[in-house]
């Protein structure tokens, strides 16, 4: 009897593992494993979305034209050259769709997104995993990976899990120096909580410049809408047309798309979000260097906090989990001795803090 089979690279998909959300035998717990913003949804956006379940009946718009116009409008962009999906990762997803296949190399670096080789995989295409420098991106690592079957480069800028951004200007480098054949693909999730001094665009201006170039953001992290799963794209348009043919035409919902439109309109709740995420950012940084347990500057809602070793980081974890907080471990990622901790709200960082104080203080005795 014939066998029904997947296609080549289906196979070879390592499923997503999601961070944590319960821990056995606590009740309460605080979760600081997924980079959710502590403080939730814009109350405006919370109104919007309650307002629309009258109308769940109705199909949404096929075009998104509402939202991507708000986009344009906050960012300054050309409406016609933004897609929206379901959360940014579609978006990635409809590239590969588009621009991969069987024999093409898809470039990415060993601690960006581990939905990248997946969703090269799911193309039939290579993904190649080019190494970092000091858990920052390596411009001249990237560009002595290209081949000629080399199609597309992923670029997570600020990176995740590590939090380092790479300059503006290497990231211009690598744009110009990559053939014109070769897409760039800059995923700007954690754009939004960029430090102000970095100066950043997000890839805007490579986008309206090259013709090779599309930058990814998201509404999951500083806007608090992860469980609606709303992200968009910008890029050339004839990149956008291209996408377009392959985006199911009721990829969101009209609750989705009219909670997103309000959630980027209220930017007073915007701007309190990256305050204080940044204001207990640095004091949690701080408080754990203080303790032995070093991070990279973060231009994301999370810190990369590095331990001695895999074991010390395992321990402190299940320290954690005994008092009911949650952290992500990121081995995966090729970080063993790092432990992922999402920035929480004033509370949120002061428990962990006193959580680790006393981890490290038993580590002593």
């Amino acid at each position: 009897m014939t066998q029904i089979t997947p296609q080549p690279g289906i196979m070879d998909i390592a499923l997503y593992q999601a961070g944590k959300s319960h821990v056995a035998g606590q009740t309460r717990v605080l979760k600081l494993s997924a980079n959710e913003n502590p403080f939730g949804p814009s109350p405006k956006a919370i109104a919007v979305a309650q307002s629309a379940a009258p109308d769940l009946h109705r199909y949404p718009s096929t075009d998104h034209s509402e939202l991507r116009a708000a986009i344009g409008e906050i960012h300054n962009l050309d409406p016609d050259r933004i897609i929206c999906g379901v959360g940014s990762d579609e978006v990635l997803q409809f590239v590969v769709q588009c621009y991969t296949g069987p024999g093409d190399e898809v470039i990415y670096t060993e601690h960006g997104f581990s939905m990248y080789p997946i969703l090269a995989r799911q193309a039939g295409a290579t993904p190649v995993c080019v190494p970092e420098t000091n858990r920052v991106v390596d411009v001249d690592l990237i560009l002595n990976a290209v081949t000629e079957r080399t199609r597309l480069v992923f670029l997570t800028n600020p990176g995740n899990p590590t939090g380092t951004l790479l300059p503006a200007d290497e990231v211009a480098r690598l744009a110009e120096q990559l053939p014109d054949h070769i897409l760039l693909v800059i995923d700007g999730a954690y754009a939004e909580f960029v430090r102000p001094e970095a100066r950043f665009d997000a890839g805007v201006n490579l986008v309206d410049t090259r013709a090779n170039v599309i930058m990814t953001r998201t509404f999951s992290k500083v806007y608090g809408l992860g469980g609606l799963r709303v992200g968009w794209g910008y890029a050339p348009r004839a990149i956008i047309d291209v996408l377009n043919r392959v985006r199911q035409p009721f990829n969101l919902s009209n609750l989705s798309l009219a909670t997103a439109e309000a959630a980027l309109r209220d930017r007073d709740y915007l701007d309190m979000c990256r305050r204080e995420n940044a204001k207990w950012r640095d004091w949690l940084a701080g408080e754990l260097a203080a303790l032995g347990v070093p991070s990279d500057q973060s231009h994301t809602n999370f810190i990369l906090a590095r331990f001695a070793d895999q074991n010390e980081a395992e321990a402190c974890d299940a320290l954690l989990q005994t008092r009911g907080i949650i952290v992500r471990k990121v081995a995966g990622y090729g970080l063993p001795e790092g432990l992922r901790i999402t920035i929480g709200d004033e509370e949120g960082c002061r428990a962990l803090a006193a959580a680790i104080r006393a981890f490290k203080e038993g580590a002593r005795a």
